[in-house]
C-alpha cells in the first residue's frame, strides 16, 4: 500500500484501483497527445470518440455478451433508473413486479408506486431484510411488464446468489454495488443498470447494459432525457455526457480484463468474503452478522458489536490504523466493510487482524 493512502472500505463512492488512479493522474493534462486534459477535450473529438466506444465494447466483452445489447452512459444515478425504468416499460394495465430486498430496493418500487404501474412480487421487510426471497416467494403476474430485483443490497449486505426465473417476463436488475465482480449469465437480464460509483468508478455516471429490442421503442410522450432509446440512437452523446466519469470506468474494464476478467476477480472476492465472515463467525458472538448466510453478500459485510458504544470505538480506532470507512448506514447503524473489486486481500486482512486484537483488548 502506498505510505499515504488508507484502506478505504466506504459504500460508494468507493476504492478504486491504484494502477488506474495513477493513469489518470499520468495523463490528466495531455490526454492522448492532444495537450487537453480529457475533461477539456469536445465530447465529439476523436480522441474521446475512442475511450467512449472501447468502454463499451470492455463492459460486453467482459459480460459475454454480443451485438444484441448495447451499453448507455446516463446521469442521474442509480436514482433516476428508479423512474426512467417504469416510465419506459410500465402501465396502469401491465405494471412493474418489484422485490423488496432492501433500501434500495424499496425505492425503486415507490417509484413505480408514484406512477401507478408497481406492485410487490416478494419481500424480505418482515425479516428486517436479512436475505433475499427465494424463486418459490416470487409471485410474478402473469402480465407483468418486467420484474425488478436489486442484485445486492449495499446497506443491508446481502446479495443474490440466483438468477430469477420469470418465464419470459423480462429481468430488470440493479447491479450498483455488484457490477462486473462475478461472471453470470447476463443474457437473462433484459436491462441491467448500475451507478459506478460503488465498484466500476467516480460518481457521475450510471452504466445500463440492455437488450437493444427491450429499450428501442420507448414512449414518445415521456421527457426526451428519460428515454432510453434517446442515449441508444445517439450512442449516449445526445448530449455532453459526463466525459471523465466514463474515461474512468473505461479504465476500471480495461483493468478488470487484465486481472483475467470475471472469473479472475470472483475468485478474488470469495477470498476477500471468507476471509472477512470467517472473523465474524469465529468471535463467539462478539461480532454479529445482519444477513443470513445463504444472503451473504461478497461486497457489503455488514456486521454489529455487543454496544453502540463499542461500535463507536471500533470505527475511531479502525480509522487509527488506516482502516477508513467502516461505520454503517446511518438508517441501520452498526458497521459495514465494502469489499469491492478494488479493495485487496491485504486490506481485507489488516481488518481482520484489526478486529481480533479489538475483541482481545475489549471482550
Amino acid at each position: 500500500m502506498e505510505a499515504n493512502r488508507v484502506y478505504n472500505f466506504n459504500p460508494g463512492p468507493a476504492t478504486l484501483p491504484l494502477e488506474v488512479l495513477k493513469q489518470a493522474q499520468e495523463e490528466l493534462l495531455n490526454f492522448s497527445g492532444s495537450g487537453m486534459s480529457i475533461m477539456e477535450i469536445s465530447h465529439r473529438a476523436k480522441e474521446y470518440d475512442a475511450v467512449h466506444n472501447q468502454a463499451k465494447e470492455d463492459i460486453k466483452e467482459l459480460m459475454g455478451l454480443g451485438s444484441d445489447y448495447d451499453v448507455l452512459f446516463i446521469q442521474g444515478g442509480a436514482s433516476m433508473q428508479f423512474a426512467m425504468v417504469p416510465m419506459n416499460f410500465a402501465a396502469a394495465d401491465k405494471k412493474g413486479n418489484y422485490v423488496l430486498s432492501g433500501s434500495f430496493a424499496s425505492k425503486a418500487y415507490k417509484e413505480a408506486e408514484i406512477q401507478g404501474v408497481g406492485t410487490v412480487a416478494a419481500s424480505s421487510k418482515d425479516n428486517d431484510f436479512r436475505n433475499i426471497p427465494k424463486q418459490n416467494e416470487l409471485k410474478i403476474s402473469a402480465d407483468a411488464s418486467y420484474l425488478h430485483v436489486c442484485y445486492n443490497n449495499t446497506i443491508y449486505g446481502t446479495e443474490y446468489h440466483y438468477i430469477p426465473e420469470t418465464n419470459g417476463i423480462p429481468l430488470v436488475a440493479d447491479m450498483s454495488s455488484d457490477m462486473l465482480s462475478r461472471p453470470l449469465d447476463f443474457s437473462k437480464f433484459s436491462l441491467i443498470y448500475a451507478g459506478v460509483q460503488k465498484n466500476l468508478g467516480p460518481a457521475g455516471v450510471t452504466i445500463v447494459v440492455a437488450k437493444k429490442s427491450f429499450i428501442e421503442n420507448s414512449p414518445e410522450n415521456i421527457p426526451t432525457m428519460l428515454r432510453y432509446n434517446t442515449y441508444s440512437q445517439k450512442n449516449s452523446l445526445y448530449n455532453t455526457p459526463p466525459a471523465f466519469c466514463i474515461y474512468m470506468v473505461g479504465k476500471v474494464a480495461s483493468w478488470l480484463k487484465r486481472q483475467g476478467g470475471l472469473t479472475a476477480i470472483a475468485e478474488r472476492n470469495a477470498k476477500k468474503a471468507a476471509l472477512l465472515y470467517d472473523a465474524i463467525d469465529s468471535s463467539s458472538g462478539f461480532y454479529k452478522g445482519h444477513a443470513e448466510k445463504d444472503s451473504r453478500s461478497f461486497m457489503n459485510v455488514t456486521f454489529r458489536l455487543p454496544t453502540e458504544e463499542l461500535e463507536a470505538k471500533f470505527i475511531a480506532e479502525a480509522k487509527d490504523n488506516k482502516l477508513c470507512g467502516i461505520k454503517g448506514h446511518r438508517s441501520v447503524g452498526g458497521l459495514r466493510a465494502s469489499i469491492y473489486n478494488a479493495m485487496s486481500y491485504d486490506g481485507v486482512k489488516c481488518l481482520t487482524d484489526f478486529m481480533e486484537q479489538f475483541q482481545t483488548a475489549n471482550k
